[in-house]
């Protein structure tokens, strides 16, 4: 099964906003256990509240928010952030 990841715009901005060695981390999360994994949601944790719907993927400090589409195996990531601000 080959998934695909997709930026929302806001989270593509966030994720260049990072320092680079985070974003080379990220980036490498995403390449080696994201892309390759069967079901990326064993990866995560999914949220609830008003993330409900939503997987969190940690990263160190750094989390990102996406919404797993199945039906299309797709992650898209709509939030990139340290973790004390990105629920907010």
């Amino acid at each position: 099964m080959a998934w695909a990841v997709e930026f929302h715009p806001a989270a593509r901005d966030e994720l260049a906003a990072l320092d680079e060695q985070v974003q080379r981390r990220i980036q490498r999360f995403i390449d080696e256990r994201v892309l390759k994994a069967d079901d990326p949601r064993r990866l995560g944790q999914a949220l609830t509240g008003a993330w409900a719907g939503h997987w969190k993927y940690r990263v160190g400090d750094w989390r990102m928010i996406a919404r797993v589409r199945g039906e299309r195996l797709i992650v898209y990531i709509v939030r990139v952030g340290h973790r004390r601000e990105v629920y907010r």
